[in-house]
């Protein structure tokens, strides 16, 4: 959470840009892969109870490999119940953060600081709309 205030307030905006970018394609990546290996061993777990042929030895429920397949289950579920959908908050957490302080990191990396004054805002605002009214086509 912290990550992108660090990189954008130090680095500038440019570098909290391609820091997005890579955690967004990077947690991608590890969450699917999270999400796939956690079912996968589950499922192995799961096939060991039907019974498995490994080398020409069949092996049920009990034995030395079923016993490392509970193991393997063990550390799946979190992945898959856990940590690889929690990767898809930790991009989206990222990517807001950013985007709320990012008028602030505009202004603090401006090389022409923005003053806003509210009556010359206003007065331009009005100006605009009134020359986009004069300028409009109508048919």
């Amino acid at each position: 959470i912290v990550s992108p205030l660090i990189i954008g307030f130090i680095l500038g905006p440019e570098a909290l840009g391609g820091f997005l970018a890579g955690a967004t394609v990077s947690g991608v990546l590890m969450g699917m892969f999270q999400n796939n290996a956690g079912g996968a061993w589950d499922n192995a777990k799961k096939s060991f109870e039907k019974g498995v042929d490994i080398n020409g030895q069949m092996f049920y429920k009990g034995s030395e490999p079923h016993k490392a397949s509970v193991t393997g289950d063990t550390v799946g579920d979190p992945f898959k119940d856990t940590s690889g959908p929690s990767m898809n908050i930790l991009i989206k957490l990222m990517s807001i953060v950013s985007l709320v302080v990012a008028p602030t990191l505009a202004q603090v990396h401006s090389k022409n600081p923005v003053v806003v004054n509210k009556q010359e805002a206003a007065s331009k605002a009005t100006q605009i709309s009134r020359n986009n009214q004069n300028t409009a086509y109508y048919k």
